[in-house]
């Protein structure tokens, strides 16, 4: 009789438990399970974006590749149309950042410098960190820069961002830039620390050739 009693006992107590929290575990079952629905949603969304945004950019490629191959002026207006495409439906992707790098060097190549200068300010004002397409960016618009006579802007742009990865790159664009200005100086010391980034004159004979046509233009 004891053994049946703390039978009946326990299965009161659970009983008992069952009403007071029942509810509660219920509930809580219920929103773990719409976190992870809705997780996995939100996987297979993301997952479906990048592979739009992958095959639009592939489209983009070969438009771009046929252009430049001299097909004409509908292969350049396919990828324009591919470009804004990317822009408006799958701006935080990298592929739309990319299509616009890609779009800037055709503008380039088109005598368009304007056009490509507003795709590689989109990539910037576009890109939440300073990554490398952002530094890419960067050089490209401070080449255009300079080619339109505006060197000082060029250097600002440069100085005011984290070169990262491409140190070099940009040390050896600002020295170009102070050369063009004719301060040989600021020239030399930014190709001598591209030469130091570079891994030294070995590696680097056409900058190390310019740091020393500096050096022979100063003596």
């Amino acid at each position: 009789m004891a053994e049946l009693r703390t039978e009946e006992e326990q299965v009161q107590a659970l009983k008992d438990w069952w009403k007071e929290n029942g509810k509660s575990l219920v509930v809580g079952v219920a929103a773990a399970v719409a976190i992870v629905l809705g997780w996995k949603a939100w996987q297979n969304n993301q997952q479906q974006q990048a592979a739009n945004a992958s095959a639009l950019y592939q489209n983009l490629t070969e438009a771009v590749q046929l252009a430049t191959g001299g097909v004409g002026d509908a292969q350049y207006s396919t990828a324009a149309h591919l470009n804004e495409q990317l822009r408006s439906d799958y701006a935080d992707t990298a592929y739309a950042r990319y299509a616009a790098l890609m779009m800037a060097a055709m503008d380039v190549n088109s005598g368009e410098p304007q056009a490509a200068l507003s795709q590689l300010d989109w990539v910037i004002d576009n890109s939440d960190e300073v990554d490398d397409i952002v530094r890419v960016a960067h050089l490209r618009k401070a080449m255009l820069m300079s080619q339109q006579g505006q060197a000082d802007a060029a250097i600002d742009l440069l100085k005011g961002v984290d070169a990262g990865n491409y140190d070099v790159q940009f040390q050896e664009l600002l020295g170009d830039l102070y050369a063009d200005k004719g301060q040989t100086e600021a020239a030399f010391a930014a190709y001598d620390r591209a030469l130091q980034l570079g891994g030294g004159e070995q590696l680097r004979p056409l900058l190390k050739m310019k740091r020393d046509d500096l050096a022979g233009a100063e003596s």
